[in-house]
């Protein structure tokens, strides 16, 4: 099968990944500019630090989640964790994010049938696992405002990534690590690091807590956390997947086919190990960008000759591809990535938010 565009992409933000992880002949090269991005950094930092720059406090407490490092860390499945831990626990949750990867830029409330087009795969994704409230903006802030007022009824709020946006006010927040850890230590582009690790003297927002996720087959991980908590979470493939057409079925049952595999994530190949592990026989493999757009979708459609089997991210454009009543449906093999956190994580969520409600109303 020869390689779209889309394809080599992907294959290059691989490799750029691989090359991240130690400190490579390449890596140096690009140490220098990792200089730049790192001063430039700090300034902005310090504007916030020093209230040069504002920063929007909400009348309900905020938990933003996000990843220091680049690619696909385990934000989503963590906020998505986090809602349904909050809904269980009586809380009226509501999510804001910039929706990456959108086509459109305008403030938008996520539903049901908007196309993940107009609001990012992963609003869209967030809202259908958890039902919650999901509105995107440009300037998160923005979002979160319009969401109160359509739903008077929330009384806590999650950004979906933001760690490094500063100018949304955050009351909890939550770094996610997965087994690539902090890389070889650099930050971009010589490495994998949005910021430095752990968090400088003077940060004006470092994170409270830490989530270290791993995947099952994987050893856990450990790295240098300063004073800040850290928790474990093992990432995992769902018993049951489920087509288009709306059947579920063990995923063991489509072990001995010949299964056409798609990731449009940021670490593709995370995805058909977690696959191949569970004793999926892949006869081919396509890696997609992350937030691909759908024309990369259809181009596969058109192609298609097995089984397709792919995340829930992918699920949210694919369909939009399909008629209701196409046959194809029952062929596209969706499986629900599952993440378990040690109990003492939603925890110490629980009691960062109950030491909120403590404080007298003009600390918050």
């Amino acid at each position: 099968m020869s390689l779209r565009p889309d394809d080599r992409q992907a294959r290059r933000e691989a490799r750029w990944q691989a090359l991240a992880q130690h400190k490579t002949l390449a890596a140096r090269l690009l140490w220098p500019i990792s200089l730049i991005y790192a001063l430039l950094g700090g300034l902005r930092r310090l504007a916030f630090a020093l209230a040069w720059l504002k920063i929007h406090k909400l009348p309900v407490p905020v938990i933003v989640v996000g990843n220091v490092v680049v690619g696909g860390a385990g934000k989503t499945p963590t906020v998505v964790a986090l809602v349904k831990h909050l809904q269980a626990r009586g809380w009226h949750p509501g999510v804001v994010s910039r929706g990456y990867g959108r086509q459109a830029d305008q403030l938008q409330q996520v539903d049901d049938t908007t196309p993940a087009s107009a609001v990012g795969d992963e609003p869209l994704l967030i809202h259908r696992a958890t039902g919650a409230p999901v509105c995107v903006a440009p300037r998160r802030v923005d979002a979160a405002r319009a969401l109160m007022v359509r739903h008077p009824d929330i009384d806590v709020l999650l950004c979906d990534d933001g760690l490094q946006h500063l100018a949304l006010g955050r009351d909890v927040s939550i770094a996610v690590f997965d087994e690539r850890g902090l890389g070889n230590g650099w930050q971009l582009p010589a490495g994998l690091l949005r910021e430095p690790w752990p968090p400088a003297p003077g940060h004006p927002a470092p994170p409270d807590l830490v989530l270290l996720q791993r995947r099952e087959e994987t050893l856990p991980i450990t790295l240098p956390m300063g004073d800040v908590p850290q928790f474990l979470a093992t990432r995992r493939l769902a018993d049951a997947t489920r087509n288009l057409a709306g059947q579920t079925r063990p995923l063991s049952m489509l072990q001995g086919q010949a299964l056409f595999a798609v990731a449009g994530i940021a670490r593709p190949e995370a995805f058909f190990s977690m696959l191949r592990a569970r004793g999926l026989t892949l006869a081919h493999t396509v890696p997609l960008p992350d937030h691909a757009a759908s024309d990369a979708y259809a181009d596969l459609l058109a192609s298609l000759d097995h089984p397709l089997i792919c995340t829930e991210k992918d699920a949210v454009k694919l369909e939009f591809l399909l008629d209701a009543v196409s046959t194809r449906r029952q062929q596209i093999w969706v499986v629900p990535l599952e993440l378990d956190p040690e109990p003492g994580f939603f925890s110490a969520v629980d009691m960062a938010l109950a030491n909120i409600h403590q404080r007298p109303s003009s600390a918050r």
